[in-house]
């Protein structure tokens, strides 16, 4: 007897409760909509009739949800929301980094430990979250209570860091665009549920459809060609935008347009719909989990910014595909028997020549010309170089070459002088030293605290950018990776299962997802840095 008293108080500290929990739902759906930023459901939502309209009408609405971190970056968000920790703990702080011992750029998911698995031809990357430093809330419920998983989505990094470190169905597409894949991570071979899909709707089937807009022009507030727009291959910045390929081919840029589309939102929705009902999800004695992250909006908004005519149609279509996606849910498992949330990994910032041409501060960061005057201000003392082995413009992580940044610390002068002409670029607000930021996180400087909860000892740059508000380092039209507003804040709605409908205005961060979800569910999430948002539980 008193052993299994024993056991039971184990298994209630480590998965928490099952009383107050007596029907816990039976599947948790997760939407990412990746880029989605929060004042788009404010600006947007009378176009909207369908799924979007039920989650902030039916559900629980927080109207001030932000990241509070630097590095506003999918796998980063992706990670966040899975977790709910943030970067500085999870370890995914960026999509990528500089490996100082490979001397490479490796991915987040990057893992030559596994070979991936390819449903219609050879895989060639390898992919999984053992990178990932924390368990996700499907991880609890997957090796806790024996719950199925299924998350999919057109990038790796977005489908695995939803799963985390395993699943039954865990689906995306390979960087060539040409492959759909999983991993050994995941999976000993092709699931078979993915491939009767695959095989059943072949991508090609949307070859030579046409995207126009949903509404009269008249009645969108942007531009249909907007200043500083930059068009998929084979498309114009203007409407229509036809999936034609090159020279009317099925290759890769016809890939590419289907991905900037509506039609490959509807394609995952189709795909995440039909896999719940045919590995039964919601049918099992526990929660099960599915996943999907809608990648589609963030390419539009990376090529037409986030006040183009197409973005707020992608934002309309992507209304009418959630509102069929819960239609089939409703009837597969049955309304009020699974939980939603939905949220988006980061915002955006607005087009950098839109915003000059209004007279606001934006701009572009040059990344190549700082490398250029830091290698200039350290050749008298250091040498010929070159001293900085990476400075990606699209994270703004300053990595040196072996032994110079001790060197650098060795002279206080020299530090101060490379400091000051990082800070000296046009676009840099602030600039941190690796050193000062490892036991900064509960700092009360908004830009120091954020810099900390996005660096990763041992993975994050010696010196770390952190852009104004309206700057960017991508060469895109429109890019995030910042702590301005535009890119940190994101929308959450949850709806259904033990969810209480309404409009909630206390601040929250996309790390307060699991922990809620996993409440709901009877699970705990020990290492979740996010809290409870009981206001919201009935």
């Amino acid at each position: 007897m008193k052993r299994t008293a024993l056991v039971v108080a184990l298994a209630l500290l480590t998965f928490g409760p099952r009383a107050g929990t007596a029907d816990p739902p039976k599947l948790a759906v997760i939407i990412v909509v990746d880029q989605m930023r929060a004042d788009y459901i404010d600006r947007f939502k009378g176009d909207w009739t369908a799924g979007l309209k039920r989650l902030v009408t039916e559900g629980a609405w927080f109207r001030r949800a932000s990241y509070p971190y630097l590095l506003t970056v999918t796998c980063a968000g992706h990670a966040t929301i899975a977790t709910g920790s943030f970067p500085n703990r999870h370890g995914i702080f960026s999509n990528q980094w500089w490996d100082r011992t490979a001397g490479r750029q490796v991915t987040c998911t990057e893992d030559e430990a596994v070979a991936n698995i390819g449903y219609d031809g050879p895989a060639k990357e390898h992919n999984s979250a053992a990178r990932l430093r924390v368990e996700t809330f499907a991880d609890r419920l997957r090796t806790g209570r024996g719950s199925h998983v299924a998350t999919l989505s057109i990038k790796p990094r977005s489908a695995i860091m939803l799963a985390g470190h395993g699943g039954d169905a865990v689906t995306w597409i390979s960087e060539a665009h040409d492959r759909w894949l999983t991993s050994a991570a995941f999976s000993k071979g092709p699931v078979p549920e993915v491939a009767r899909f695959i095989g059943d709707h072949p991508v090609a089937e949307d070859f030579g459809k046409s995207w126009t807009p949903l509404f009269p022009l008249e009645r969108y507030r942007g531009s249909d060609a907007g200043v500083g727009e930059r068009a998929v291959p084979g498309w114009t910045p203007t409407f229509p935008h036809v999936l034609k390929g090159t020279a009317g081919k099925q290759d890769e840029t016809f890939r590419v347009q289907w991905e900037t589309s509506p039609f490959a939102d509807a394609y995952f929705a189709n795909m995440a719909a039909t896999l719940a009902e045919d590995l039964r999800l919601g049918k099992h004695d526990g929660t099960d989990v599915l996943g999907i992250s809608f990648s589609s909006l963030d390419l539009v908004g990376h090529k037409f910014g986030p006040r183009s005519v197409e973005l707020q149609d992608q934002l309309a279509r992507l209304d009418l595909t959630l509102g069929a996606l819960l239609d089939r849910l409703d009837a597969a498992v049955g309304r009020g028997r699974y939980v939603v949330a939905l949220t988006a990994d980061h915002g955006v910032t607005a087009v950098p020549e839109q915003l000059t041409a209004e007279h606001v501060d934006g701009g572009r960061i040059d990344a190549a010309k700082i490398v250029q005057t830091v290698e200039a201000a350290l050749q008298p003392q250091l040498g010929a170089g070159p001293h900085v082995a990476k400075l990606d413009r699209r994270d703004l992580n300053v990595y040196f070459a072996a032994g110079a940044y001790d060197r650098l610390r060795a002279s206080p002068p020299l530090m101060d002088r490379v400091l000051r002409t990082i800070a000296a670029a046009p676009g840099v607000q602030q600039v941190f030293r690796a050193e000062e930021l490892r036991d900064a996180v509960r700092s009360t400087d908004a830009w120091r605290r954020a810099a900390a909860l996005s660096y990763v000892e041992g993975r994050s740059g010696d010196i770390i950018i952190a852009p104004r508000p309206g700057w960017i380092g991508a060469d895109e039209a429109a890019s995030h990776g910042t702590a301005s507003p535009d890119d940190q804040r994101v929308p959450i709605l949850f709806m259904g299962h033990g969810i209480k409908a309404g409009r909630y205005d206390q601040p929250v961060t996309p790390a307060d997802i699991a922990p809620t979800l996993a409440a709901i569910c009877g699970i705990t999430m020990p290492q979740a840095e996010g809290r409870v948002l009981r206001g919201a539980l009935k």
